[in-house]
């Protein structure tokens, strides 16, 4: 009896540990049936070991609650009885609609005060569409949705009494979905459309008290900055994050500071400084971790490090290293994550093009092109495919393979 790792992978995608699952999982059968759940760790332990093969109803029907699909698709046997027959109609009450608006029967009355209920409510909803965006990259319906469930949290917080610890965690809440809306616009390559989010995002982790999501607000800043070709401002990001407290005590955040700061110093063309921020980054990833990231954190594993390692490569001139560190992350990278496949894959195209290797570059980009179309588009992995087609061109390569791709890259981009 093997363990469930399907079930791992998913709780992996949207950063749940197993307490988290179970508080989501008695959220969504409190909502499903009216009753408090009583989910515990122990109880999802026996789902990750592989000990329950063959889920209650009750329990399957909060797994399809927070997972949005059937209990078959996350490793697991079905219920041999019929009773949860009318739980998936219930559960399409209890999820977001494809508008992004709640419906009306899985809302609450509304209380005077907020609790840890109203909190894991709103996260279940945030991890939704966090896992969207980990799958297929930020579109402007993630973007609305994510502006749309800030302003819902925001709404309750004005319109009901908190104790200060749920009036922290529903602030830092609304920071991370704001972040999520200004990094969709990042994806859409809309920097100053992801500055004015991200404004709104530091006054609601200011009032938090929170220094991931400080960290978080100040990582998105320096995105903006560096698509804006503001490379020295981005360097003064990286050094707030580097200071921050967070990456004192957690190295993934500091490997994460130090890695965009080797990004940072690479485009200003200082490759000594490069090269050392970036065997820090290394450092600190190597080095052990004492407790479970947090869900936004936990994207940066060893496939994005390598990724973004390859930028600074890049950005460098080496472009064969960074073609290598590319190779790795495309290897790595988990088969649902299609955005992230179709990024990488455009930058392998445009780092073997850097290289003179025309043919070869040309087939690796019809290979992103394919994934963009799955991925919902992505402004980021369009503009690399237009510079590798920049690069193509100069060479001024007449082999028909090439011209061909450059005729079809037209029509795409």
């Amino acid at each position: 009896m093997g363990a469930n790792v399907i079930l791992k992978g998913r709780m992996d995608e949207l950063g749940l540990t197993q307490d988290e699952l179970a508080r989501q999982m008695n959220v969504a059968l409190e909502a499903l049936g009216g009753k408090p759940g009583d989910v515990s760790a122990r109880t999802v332990r026996n789902l990750l070991s592989g000990s329950t093969r063959r889920p209650i109803g009750r329990t399957c029907a909060a797994l399809e609650a927070v997972f949005g699909c059937p209990v078959s698709a996350l490793g697991f046997d079905p219920p041999r009885t019929a009773a949860q027959a009318e739980d998936p109609v219930h559960r399409r009450t209890f999820l977001v609609s494809a508008t992004g608006a709640v419906v009306a029967t899985a809302t609450p009355a509304r209380r005077s005060r907020l609790g840890w209920s109203d909190a894991d409510r709103f996260h279940l909803e945030y991890a939704s569409l966090l896992g969207d965006d980990s799958r297929l990259g930020g579109t402007r319906r993630i973007e609305h949705r994510s502006v749309e469930l800030a302003a819902r949290i925001q709404s309750s917080l004005a319109d009901g009494g908190a104790s200060d610890r749920v009036r922290r965690q529903l602030y830092r809440l609304a920071s991370d979905v704001t972040c999520l809306a200004a990094f969709a616009a990042i994806d859409a390559s809309a920097p100053h459309r992801a500055r004015t989010h991200l404004d709104k995002a530091l006054t609601l982790a200011g009032l938090a008290r929170d220094s991931e999501a400080m960290f978080r607000v100040w990582d998105h800043l320096m995105l903006t900055s560096s698509q804006r070709e503001n490379h020295a401002e981005a360097a003064a990001g990286a050094e707030v994050m580097k200071r921050s407290s967070v990456a004192r005590r957690d190295p993934s955040y500091a490997s994460l500071a130090h890695m965009r700061h080797a990004n940072a110093m690479a485009r200003l063309h200082r490759p000594v400084a490069a090269v050392r921020a970036l065997n820090l980054a290394e450092r600190a990833f190597e080095r052990p971790r004492d407790e479970r990231p947090s869900a936004w954190i936990g994207f940066y594993g060893r496939a994005e490090f390598d990724a973004l390692s390859s930028y600074v490569w890049t950005a460098l001139g080496e472009h064969e290293r960074a073609e290598s560190c590319l190779h790795r992350t495309l290897a790595a990278i988990p088969g649902g994550m299609v955005r992230n496949q179709a990024l990488y894959t455009a930058h392998l195209s445009l780092s073997q093009a850097r290289q003179g290797e025309a043919e070869l570059a040309c087939a690796t980009g019809r290979r992103a092109f394919d994934m963009l179309l799955l991925a919902s588009g992505s402004q980021r992995t369009t503009n690399t495919l237009a510079r590798t087609r920049q690069v193509i061109e100069a060479t001024g390569t007449k082999a028909p393979e090439v011209v061909d791709w450059i005729e079809e890259s037209r029509r795409w981009i």
